[in-house]
């Protein structure tokens, strides 16, 4: 499909490529999304609807672990299905409105992921460090409040990025060579100073993601330290044990993303499709993998699915 290049003119509608060089592999390359996008899907329903249904997982780690889930089901579907369709139909057209509400989701449900895997470290120290109280302290009705703060935090301090990429001029090419519409990726072919845009993403990723990984951190050094200080073996095991999974989580979710960053920030004579392809991993794990670890990792939530499926076969 031919570009418009015209002077004066703003796009109001751009064409995503895909993967840029690898356009006759796409249905192959396929496979792995759909795969990968079917165990999400089915992975994290399954945990959401297994901890909403049991009443024994009413507990503060479950419940987390429930938000988890859910934005991992949004994150995903942000952008597999439409990635899927440029695989299999080529069917890349996107409106500007369209593609602007895409970067939204996406890049406030990426926040989202990370406050809630904050407020889970600061899960895991309460249960170590104060069991006693643990259930006192994580009220329901606290457990409500960070929720909806988790995700104002997400939502308010998106939103404004749709204002500036609102006012730019597309008036240079309007094919866009990537699978999703990143914020970056539609600010390039802005014919407009993209600073304001570039300095206010890079704010949000400092008073967002960059602090949760900091607090986190200090979160399982106290973990440690408390741990460390149990006399017995037996018990520093149980108490490793309960971290496991989620450091596993955060591993998986920050690793990729922060991988993909520094890639596009330093790697420039890397090509295109390796941007692409690692800009698409950390949306694609994180879903995919989330729901096996703690399936595998979590005794009570390996039960139940076990009792999903030996019922179903009954």
């Amino acid at each position: 499909m031919a570009a418009l290049n015209h002077t004066g003119v703003s796009h109001t509608v751009f064409y995503l490529l895909g993967i840029p060089g690898l356009e006759d592999q796409h249905m192959w390359i396929s496979i792995p999304f759909f795969v990968s996008y079917t165990i999400a899907l089915l992975g994290n329903s399954l945990l959401i609807s297994i901890i909403l249904t049991k009443r024994s997982l009413h507990e503060p780690m479950y419940l987390f672990l429930c938000m988890l889930a859910g934005a991992d089901l949004v994150l995903s579907t942000c952008t597999v299905p439409q990635t899927l369709a440029i695989f299999w139909f080529r069917a890349g057209e996107i409106s500007l409105d369209r593609c602007i509400t895409q970067v939204f989701f996406l890049s406030s449900t990426f926040i989202s992921e990370s406050g809630i895997l904050l407020v889970m470290a600061f899960d895991r120290y309460i249960a170590i460090c104060y069991p006693v109280r643990y259930i006192t302290i994580l009220t329901h009705a606290l457990i409500g409040k960070i929720g909806v703060t988790i995700f104002l935090r997400s939502y308010g301090t998106i939103l404004p990025i749709v204002f500036p990429l609102k006012r730019l001029t597309f008036c240079q090419s309007n094919i866009l060579p990537n699978t999703a519409c990143k914020h970056i990726v539609l600010a390039h072919v802005s014919c407009d100073d993209i600073r304001v845009n570039i300095w206010y993403v890079f704010s949000v990723l400092m008073s967002t993601l960059v602090i949760d990984v900091v607090l986190i951190f200090i979160s399982y050094v106290l973990i440690l330290h408390a741990v460390f200080c149990i006399p017995t073996q037996d018990a520093h095991n149980k108490a490793l044990n309960t971290c496991g999974a989620h450091i596993c989580v955060i591993i998986l979710f920050y690793a990729p993303g922060i991988f993909s960053v520094l890639t596009q920030r330093f790697g420039h004579h890397i090509s295109p499709y390796i941007h692409v392809v690692l800009a698409n991993v950390y949306i694609l794990a994180s879903p995919m993998l989330n729901p096996i670890i703690y399936g595998v990792k979590t005794k009570q939530i390996r039960d139940q699915v076990v009792r999903v499926f030996f019922r179903k076969q009954k």
